[in-house]
């Protein structure tokens, strides 16, 4: 939670000048403006920059970019602002490139499976778009976040067991470099051996490496069946080992979401929910009629046998939703259990193997700390987040927080995990690139200078200075 010292360099007249020549009022330095694109929903600080430019075509996106490059001053994508580790914080100042007019469904190849978007585009929308296609974009974080920003962060969320990551479902990308060229990665084909995997490279890279103008995906045919079910443990511990036998045992269960009952009780106030307030664990199933049934079946009879308590199904589209939108919902349900606080949010990441003793230590740590803590997350992958509850008046609690933060991180290293399942590592996880990658974080840094020699291309973020 701690910004790095960064310094601003004086903003140039003349590079504004040049911006309002080109985009007219689509360019601002308004502090409403400057201040909605100088903070996420991380605790970091707000870090405004000095001027924010809404372009509507790469070919515009790659001018602001030249046009800053020739004045040494940085640049920051935006999207939804949805990111939970400082990524759009503009620490060094400069502009934020706010990507959201670009909004345009491109092209939609219902028979190979594929749609092309500009980053604009929300997942929401998109599905929108897709609805009478018989087709969906399964990758769902939770937040109507922009797609160009999902890609920039490698965003997964509760679909991602069955369905994968922004990793597995990024086929192409449009990319502006950091000297203004405009190159595309990847394309619509399944599989290629042609040359290095660029998309890859960029998708993950937070806008540090080029910014994501337009994003190609594969898409999935909608499941002729969907049922969801909720069921309650005795303890934390029984409701992962049932997780862990479900993923061993095979059962292609499409969402699996550990809710601690910390986290239940705050859903249920949130949400007008009467679910026992005891860990619950959220699955969804996928499939045929007769496939979701079977899934469903093996799921509640390795429930019982751990002291599952309370199987309850939602097969009504109306029911899943609310379900669903009650645990997305977790996050800011949690922010209601303490008035006027700072929410600092952890996303480790472990092997399922590993799944239930990580819980288990990190549990300890839960039961000293001073502050409330919920835990909740997408157990069905291994990943599990904390959201600790900060009093802004005790300064102290911070510092806490940190400790508590790098005790499970360096916990889940150990376990051969990751720092960050999901949320990115932006300016708040930054201190544990070393430990997690070692060498290869100067590879990583020399790529870095490679494409972007300048440093200009959302600096400070990723690469430890």
């Amino acid at each position: 939670m701690n910004q790095p010292v960064s310094s601003r360099k004086p903003f140039p007249a003349e590079l504004l000048a040049a911006l309002m020549a080109k985009f007219g009022d689509r360019v601002s330095t308004g502090a409403a403006i400057l201040e909605q694109h100088g903070k996420d929903e991380s605790a970091h600080p707000h870090a405004p920059p000095d001027a924010v430019v809404f372009p509507e075509t790469t070919a515009e996106v790659a001018l602001i970019v030249k046009l800053c490059g020739k004045h040494g001053i940085p640049v920051i994508a935006f999207g939804a602002g949805s990111s939970l580790e400082g990524h759009v914080l503009a620490i060094y100042g400069g502009v934020s490139i706010d990507l959201t007019r670009m909004n345009k469904v491109l092209a939609v190849h219902a028979e190979d499976q594929d749609v092309t978007v500009e980053a604009g585009v929300t997942r929401k929308q998109l599905n929108q778009h897709l609805r009478d296609t018989g087709l969906f974009f399964p990758i769902d974080p939770g937040a109507d976040a922009t797609l160009g920003g999902m890609a920039a962060t490698r965003a997964s969320g509760t679909n991602a067991v069955r369905y994968g990551t922004m990793s597995e479902n990024v086929m192409g990308l449009t990319v502006v470099l950091a000297d203004g060229r405009i190159i595309h990665t990847g394309g619509r084909s399944r599989k290629s051996a042609a040359g290095y995997d660029l998309t890859r490279l960029f998708v993950g890279s937070e806008g540090t490496l080029g910014l994501i103008t337009e994003v190609t995906l594969r898409l999935h045919t909608l499941p002729e069946a969907v049922s969801a079910a909720v069921c309650a443990f005795p303890s934390v511990d029984a409701a992962v080992r049932a997780v862990i036998q479900t993923i061993q045992l095979g059962v292609p269960i499409a969402r699996c979401e550990l809710l601690d009952a910390t986290t239940i009780g705050a859903v249920n106030l949130y949400s007008g929910l009467e679910l026992r307030e005891a860990p619950m664990l959220f699955c969804e199933f996928h499939g045929t009629t007769a496939s979701v049934a079977e899934q469903a079946e093996t799921v509640q009879t390795i429930a019982r046998e751990l002291g599952g308590m309370d199987f309850e199904w939602a097969t009504k589209q109306e029911d899943r939703t609310r379900l669903w939108q009650a645990r997305h919902d977790a996050y800011l349900a949690c922010r209601r259990l303490r008035p006027n606080n700072r929410a600092f949010s952890t996303d480790v990441c472990v092997p399922i193997s590993r799944l239930a003793e990580c819980i288990a230590e990190t549990y300890d740590d839960i039961a000293m700390a001073s502050m409330p803590v919920a835990l909740f997350g997408h157990v069905g992958d291994g990943n599990f987040h904390l959201v600790i509850l900060l009093d802004p008046d005790h300064p102290e609690e911070a510092d806490l927080a940190d400790a508590l933060n790098r005790r499970v991180v360096m916990r889940a290293l150990e376990m051969g995990g990751t720092c960050t399942g999901e949320h990115g590592i932006g300016i708040g996880k930054i201190e544990f690139m070393n430990e997690e990658h070692g060498d290869a974080v100067s590879v990583m840094a020399a790529i870095k200078k490679s494409l972007d020699p300048g440093n200009l291309l959302n600096p400070g973020k990723i690469i430890p200075a």
